[in-house]
């Protein structure tokens, strides 16, 4: 794995083992324990490819994943975190943004080019950590040479006197040494953190490039890279402090000791062989019987994207990439749409169907609590910052997760997300007054919630559309 350029932090995840990475995602999300499984083997995958030999790494092609289920069941949310425990170049799309060539939207191919540059992010934090130690020993270099400019000496004409002159430069030389070893001193100490400093940056006037031209994405992009090229450099002053001056350094010498060709190389690599790309709202791309205006772009859609997923190359400012092994997971509620009525050709490259469940009222219970950032704990430090202590006792909990549940079934069911409704409308009073109010301990119990509630759900009518 370390061949593909990954952070030590990212080739310690990739190491993780299906149950384990279950595991992580049950610190997150509760419930769904088929979609967790399906992603865990599929992201294990990609970690056993690499280790077969390379005939035979040819031929093993990612099994794609399309979740099935109501919005607010998770699907999102179990992509969301799978990005930050893989490490891997990962990114996130709807389908409704994209549409068929000649129509106003985006080309399927703009993912691929954003995954790219995700990947390209990666390598170049991995590539940055390679030569740490030398940009640091380099910016103090710069920043003694800011603090304490080597003197200069202006030529007299008239001096006939060389070895007078040689040494005073000596003396001059030594006196300079003597001082600037001083100053790394004092610099390596933290003592000159405030002191201001003078840097001379400089920086290219790009024009603007027309954008969200359909199917001209490609060309933008090449016209980008012209004009970066030609257009003229301007150099302006600007004043810091050191520590301000240190982070800004350290960006240029880390960018002057990593090869940018390499980094291009490395992530069109690493996005080849460990990308991943989560599509949702794919059944929004369905198109209905009567396919007139939208409804062709979003059959067209279908059409641009089955090659993407099928396995294509696409043009990219840093090469052509392959979409071969690229792992692909879809997901969409369905409610109107079944994933049959989807081209049968794209069905068939989602091989694996997992469908998430409805939220019951103990799975909010569980939301409310069981998560390392629920909904609770999220109050309970925001509310701590005002010095209030926010305590939710278990009828309380018991009684949001009721009313949760109860709204979704009466209107429109939207999952967990109805928890933020019921919870910012529980604690609207709180959070206005707690700046003001002398309060140092507020109790939240079944007699709470009730009063700030029970009036709102009772009424169907205006539930809809406070709840």
């Amino acid at each position: 794995m370390d061949e593909l350029h990954l952070t030590p932090h990212a080739s310690r995840l990739m190491d993780l083992t299906p149950r384990q990475i279950v595991s992580e995602l049950d610190k997150h999300i509760v419930g769904q324990h088929d979609a967790k499984r399906s992603v865990a083997v599929a992201v294990r995958n990609r970690w056993r490819r690499q280790r077969v030999d390379e005939a035979m790494k040819k031929e093993i092609s990612p099994k794609n994943i399309m979740m099935i289920g109501p919005t607010g069941v998770g699907k999102t949310e179990i992509a969301r975190r799978l990005a930050t425990l893989t490490g891997a170049p990962f990114i996130k799309v709807e389908a409704t943004k994209y549409t068929e060539v000649g129509y106003y939207g985006r080309d399927v191919e703009s993912m691929v080019r954003e995954l790219v540059e995700n990947a390209l992010g990666i390598v170049r934090s991995s590539e940055r950590e390679k030569v740490q130690d030398e940009a640091r020993r380099r910016v103090d270099e710069r920043l003694l040479d800011l603090l304490l400019p080597t003197p200069t000496r202006g030529f007299d004409p008239d001096e006939t006197d060389h070895q007078e002159r040689n040494d005073e430069e000596m003396i001059r030389t030594v006196r300079y040494e003597r001082n600037r070893e001083k100053m790394k001193q004092m610099l390596d100490d933290g003592l000159l953190e405030e002191r201001t400093v003078t840097l001379v940056s400089e920086t290219r006037a790009i024009p603007m490039v027309m954008s969200n031209i359909p199917g001209m994405e490609s060309m933008e992009l090449d016209f980008q890279e012209m004009f970066e090229k030609i257009a003229p450099k301007s150099r302006s002053k600007r004043e810091m402090t050191v520590k301000d001056a240190r982070e800004y350094l350290l960006e240029q010498e880390c960018d002057n000791l990593i090869s940018k060709e390499k980094v291009q190389s490395a992530a069109v690599e690493l996005a080849e062989n460990l990308g991943i790309i989560f599509i949702d709202e794919i059944d929004k791309i369905v198109a209905s019987e009567k396919q007139h205006g939208a409804d062709v772009s979003r059959q067209g859609v279908q059409r641009d994207l089955l090659p993407i997923v099928e396995g294509t190359t696409v043009q990219t400012k840093y090469g052509y990439v392959k979409t071969d092994h690229v792992l692909f997971i879809a997901a969409g509620a369905f409610h109107r749409a079944k994933p049959s009525d989807l081209m049968p050709e794209l069905q068939g490259r989602f091989p694996i169907r997992v469908e998430l469940n409805d939220l019951t009222k103990d799975d909010f219970v569980r939301i409310l609590t069981e998560p390392s950032g629920s909904l609770t704990k999220q109050y309970h430090a925001l509310m701590q910052t005002e010095n209030v202590e926010l305590v939710f006792n278990e009828d309380g909990i018991d009684a949001i997760a009721g009313y949760a549940f109860s709204v979704n079934q009466k209107t429109q069911n939207i999952g967990a997300r109805r928890l933020y409704t019921i919870m910012e409308r529980l604690l609207e009073e709180l959070s206005f007054e707690a700046s003001d109010d002398h309060q140092t301990h507020v109790t939240v119990d079944a007699e709470y919630v009730r009063q700030r509630i029970d009036d709102v759900c009772k009424d169907e009518d205006m539930s809809k559309f406070i709840l």
